[in-house]
């Protein structure tokens, strides 16, 4: 159904279809068949994108809108058949202009709301970051160094990184 009234659209405008992609498992991260309209576009193949919804395009308003920048800095227009919504008309590009806008608004809430989480984690004692591994072994990285063993033969043996064991042989012994 929604091929077919994409097919009339163009049609009624005279446009010729270049490359039809049909998105499968689009709630996946990596979304091919949308890097292969892309790509056309890089290429200058395609002049217009033509979507159902603005929602098969972006999965959030940060992603469609870097992506309909992109496009609009390649020549390429975008029609999005259900909202009417259409970047090759100036009232188009007044919308996408009001989608940045709300875009950034998004990303500020999203910032605040992450300090927030984080101050108040902090406040509850909670200690924040990558979980310590190699630090918990620090005495036994010191006792294999002072029997001789190499660095990297520490490593080895305990399962973690050169650079950490480095790292803590560098440290003075606290407390």
């Amino acid at each position: 159904m929604q091929l077919r009234a994409m097919r009339e659209y163009a049609a009624r405008h005279g446009w010729t279809i270049t490359l039809q992609v049909r998105e499968v498992n689009s709630g996946a991260a990596r979304r091919e068949a949308r890097e292969k309209v892309l790509e056309a576009a890089r290429r200058r193949e395609i002049d217009l994108v033509l979507v159902w919804r603005l929602d098969r395009w972006g999965r959030s308003l940060t992603d469609l809108l870097t992506t309909l920048q992109e496009l609009e800095h390649l020549g390429v227009g975008f029609v999005s058949l259900t909202e009417a919504l259409d970047l090759t008309t100036p009232a188009g590009r007044a919308m996408a202009g009001l989608l940045a806008v709300f875009a950034a608004f998004e990303r500020e809430i999203l910032q605040e709301r992450t300090k927030a989480g984080l101050a108040h984690a902090r406040q509850n004692g909670q200690r924040l970051g990558r979980p310590m591994t190699a630090g918990l072994q620090a005495a036994q990285i010191r006792k294999l160094h002072r029997a001789g063993v190499a660095k990297a033969e520490i490593a080895r043996r305990l399962k973690i990184g050169c650079t950490s064991v480095r790292r803590i042989l560098g440290r003075p012994i606290s407390g």
